[in-house]
């Protein structure tokens, strides 16, 4: 069984090496969709967002670990778990949709869902989750350089609206001013000064989100498709949000 052999010298050995790190997501997608099922309680599949959440959650766990936290399967499940609460709290917070299981109209028999045409492929699913767990990976790589994980922009995002909008717009500054960026990749710090300048905000209400907006410059400047995507969708559920 993978969950004996698992040491946590391997977990050390993954911490920012993308393909150490892969496989060891790759052993353990079912222990990771196990886990995913348990917190939601209702099953899982690999196509369902809550995977996606969960897989996400369980490498920024490799990235987070260490040995005083206790045994690394058990702290990832932990990580997982938050991660999921957190998410179902955002979509309650910022979303306001039908239920699929919804009759579609009062004069129609079956559910939303039943109408909704399935032109999905799963090998296109599977594509785009190999090609999602390798942006991860070069993202978290990156940035590694500014001494940053994953965990901490997960735990730095803004949580009022206000401060979401102010870091929005300081990330829209930066886009329109690339030397900005060229010296956030020069000096592996954020031109905050420049930054609450160019957007008029006070520093300290970017200063306690660092690491959340020097994540976002660092994903719109180097690519990132897919994880960009999943960001718009859902920087545009904010009331008031900048597209991007």
């Amino acid at each position: 069984m993978k969950g004996d052999a698992l040491t946590p010298e391997r977990v050390y050995q993954a911490k920012g090496n993308s393909l150490l790190a892969d496989a060891l997501i790759r052993d353990y997608t079912p222990f990771i969709r196990s886990e995913a099922s348990k917190a939601i309680g209702h099953f899982v599949t690999e196509q369902d967002d809550e995977f996606s959440i969960a897989m996400i959650a369980f490498h920024q766990a490799i990235e987070s670990y260490a040995r005083r936290k206790g045994a690394f399967l058990s702290y990832a499940a932990i990580v997982m778990r938050r991660r999921l609460i957190d998410y179902y709290r955002r979509e309650k917070r910022h979303r306001n949709i039908a239920s699929l299981d919804e009759p579609a109209r009062e004069d129609q028999n079956g559910a939303i869902g039943d109408t909704l045409a399935d032109g999905s492929d799963h090998y296109d699913r599977a594509g785009t989750r190999d090609a999602t767990r390798q942006e991860i990976a070069e993202l978290t790589a990156q940035l590694t350089a500014f001494d940053v994980s994953l965990t901490d922009v997960a735990d730095n995002c803004p949580r009022q609206e206000r401060t979401f909008l102010a870091c929005q717009k300081a990330l829209q500054y930066a886009r329109e001013h690339p030397e900005l960026i060229d010296e956030l990749k020069r000096l592996k710090r954020l031109p905050l000064a420049r930054l609450c300048e160019g957007v008029g905000v006070e520093r300290k209400t970017l200063e306690r989100h660092r690491k959340y907006l020097l994540a976002l410059l660092v994903i719109y400047s180097n690519g990132y498709e897919i994880i960009r995507g999943h960001l718009k969708q859902v920087f545009t559920k904010q009331k008031g949000g900048a597209a991007v």
